[in-house]
């Protein structure tokens, strides 16, 4: 099982990285001035740790196309769990391009499993996030299958 899926290259803006933390309630000054962010050691502002959502959901092709792209009904689709490694700071000018790798797939009662691996790379192509999140499909109305992994 191998399907993949790509990412748009997602250019990460400050003015967005503020908008996140704000919305999640951050109070760290790295997150909303430069000069506090070049203080505390980081080449420009970073972005909060989960800002890959922003990625998978705002993008040119984003989650969603991900669903279609595999032949999924997003409004059957829960999100069951998410964890990632950091491996770098994602800082504004970045570039960020991903792809995600359906890792496996499995069935349990009325329900359909789906683990996905998403690895983030910047503009040098350094990884700088891998995700991990578990996809639950309610498969009582439909029986959607990925194509070729039935």
């Amino acid at each position: 099982m191998n399907q993949e899926f790509h990412y748009a290259p997602f250019r990460v803006e400050a003015g967005k990285i503020r908008e996140f933390a704000l919305a999640l309630g951050l109070r760290n000054p790295v997150y909303f001035n430069k000069e506090a962010a070049l203080d505390a050691g980081y080449r420009d502002i970073p972005a909060p740790p989960t800002y890959t959502t922003v990625i998978d959901f705002w993008n040119e092709l984003d989650f969603y196309q991900l669903f279609k792209a595999w032949g999924l009904d997003p409004n059957d689709i829960l999100h069951g769990e998410q964890s990632f490694e950091y491996e770098k700071d994602i800082i504004s000018g970045d570039v960020i391009s991903a792809k995600s790798v359906l890792t496996d797939r499995f069935d349990k009662k009325d329900k359909r499993f789906y683990q996905i691996e998403t690895t983030y790379r910047n503009q040098e192509n350094e990884v700088v996030r891998i995700g991990r999140a578990t996809l639950i499909e309610r498969r009582e109305q439909h029986g959607a299958e990925i194509a070729g992994h039935s």
